[in-house]
């Protein structure tokens, strides 16, 4: 069982703040987190994350980006990736917490989530779809 997760994107101001705050909503018992592997180090999230989030109940008040690292990986059971290439690059440079990482799309036919950074507020809107959609199948995965 995974007690607690680290989600995962490029900057750490679009996808990964909201799959962090998806699933803690869904398991308010783990520690759930989100890093960048590129972050914006101390900002916020994005505006047009932070209002499709809101107009779906969820937010995203408060997040701060920070950057990923070995260190910060080896606090968590289960680290969620949006891209193949970010599952690439962290068996390349992080190995030793390459095998407890996984696509956050995983259980949706190992779907990859786009980046919707500069993108258009319906780019942002399909991007929290498919991390709700992804986080539901987490949790009926973890909760068996």
């Amino acid at each position: 069982m995974f007690d607690s997760i680290l989600v995962v994107c490029i900057g750490n101001i679009c996808r990964s703040p909201t799959g962090e705050r998806l699933l803690r909503k869904a398991f308010p018992d783990k520690k759930i987190d989100s890093a960048g592997l590129d972050a914006r180090v101390g900002e916020g999230a994005e505006r047009k994350s932070v209002e499709v989030a809101a107009q779906n109940g969820l937010s995203l008040e408060g997040h701060r980006g920070q950057a990923f690292s070995s260190s910060l990986a080896m606090q968590y059971d289960l680290i969620l990736v949006m891209e193949k290439s970010q599952l690439e690059r962290i068996k390349k440079n992080y190995p030793e917490v390459s095998g407890k990482t996984m696509l956050f799309g995983h259980w949706q036919n190992q779907l990859q989530i786009g980046d919707p950074y500069n993108k258009s507020r319906e780019m942002h809107q399909l991007v929290y779809t498919q991390l709700a959609q992804g986080t539901a199948r987490w949790v009926l995965a973890l909760k068996k």
